[in-house]
């Protein structure tokens, strides 16, 4: 499985110390794993199957996607958890 990353998930990430950066990337990787690994919960009111995960006080949204063969986790954005749904 590929993952991609929007360009706001890395802008987002780049402002991060690295200690808190690889704790974000080891639970994006545990995404990869069947079934998923962590906090996740279905997002209510998008029509593309959107998924949150929670790590600490951030989130991060994505969704699965099929491109050919490949199968891609879209990782769409990551923030705050107060910042995220706005």
């Amino acid at each position: 499985m590929t993952i991609r990353y929007s360009k706001d998930a890395l802008k987002f990430l780049s402002k991060l110390d690295q200690k808190s950066v690889r704790r974000i990337r080891e639970a994006i990787l545990g995404l990869t794993f069947v079934p998923p690994v962590g906090d996740i919960k279905t997002m209510q009111g998008y029509s593309d199957r959107r998924m949150r995960l929670r790590v600490g006080s951030w989130r991060v949204i994505y969704k699965y996607g099929q491109e050919g063969e490949l199968e891609i986790l879209f990782v769409i954005d990551i923030g705050n958890r107060g910042d995220i749904y706005k």
